[in-house]
């Protein structure tokens, strides 16, 4: 058996008060091993967010447990945040900085020296070919750069768990293929991914294991080949949206 990289147990996340809350994640449990790429599916709404702030450290709970590598996220939340690199579905970035300036405050933050940093700046802006755009502001970066930087600024922090919320939006198709080779070989060397995604097709081919989630309830996980059976992912995730009560 690998080693859990990611384990949540039991979390629930309600917002609102009494007489208005809502219960947006149910008693959830899943597990991500190290060389697991684990895609996260479900509607807009469904709770997947909800359940990806929270195991990044970003979004308090009361009920549960999520560990990272063996550590709480809730007791030991900066040794967890140094385990973990985190993009949101929209990274909001200092706009003001340079690209260059923006990921060497992301080596200062981790403690990489300048040979590690220089070493990985420089290998994935070539890879996601950012390189001849380093020296400009940020403000003048399309959506599509911006993601490329922040996703530069996770693999450089070499973390064991990447948790990426929705990360080929913005992304050209050369980009997104790079990305899914880097996924590959960064799960390949012991690390593990956990990613929502929209892009079924994507998830089908890429995952090694896929959760979907409905109204706040993990409605499947498992591996790739056991979640879909004889249909198509789309097909499975289609017809989990269905109402039970749907004419046949």
């Amino acid at each position: 058996m690998e080693e859990e990289i990611l384990t949540i147990r039991s979390f629930s996340k309600t917002y609102g008060k009494s007489g208005q809350a809502k219960k947006a994640v149910d008693s959830l449990n899943l597990t991500v091993e190290a060389g697991d790429i684990f895609g996260f599916i479900g509607h807009n709404g469904a709770g997947k967010t909800t359940t990806i702030r929270a195991a990044a450290g970003t979004l308090d709970f009361d009920e549960g447990e999520i560990l990272i590598a063996g550590h709480s996220v809730k007791q030991e939340g900066e040794l967890c945040k140094s385990l973990t690199a985190y993009i949101p579905d929209n990274p909001d970035i200092y706009e003001y900085l340079t690209g260059i300036q923006y990921l060497n405050f992301i080596a200062d933050i981790w403690g990489l020296s300048s040979a590690e940093r220089r070493e990985g700046i420089e290998h994935y802006a070539e890879i996601f070919e950012l390189t001849p755009n380093l020296g400009d502001l940020i403000s003048s970066y399309s959506h599509g750069m911006k993601q490329k930087l922040v996703l530069i600024s996770a693999f450089i922090h070499k973390p064991r768990l990447l948790i990426l919320d929705e990360p080929f939006v913005g992304l050209d198709p050369q980009a997104a293929f790079r990305l899914k080779e880097l996924m590959q070989e960064f799960c390949a060397a012991g690390g593990a991914v956990f990613f929502s995604t929209h892009v079924l097709e994507v998830a089908e081919k890429l995952c090694s294991k896929i959760g979907i989630i409905k109204d706040g309830l993990l409605k499947a996980s498992g591996t790739t080949a056991d979640v879909r059976g004889e249909k198509s992912l789309e097909k499975v995730f289609l017809d989990m949206l269905e109402p039970k009560d749907a004419p046949q």
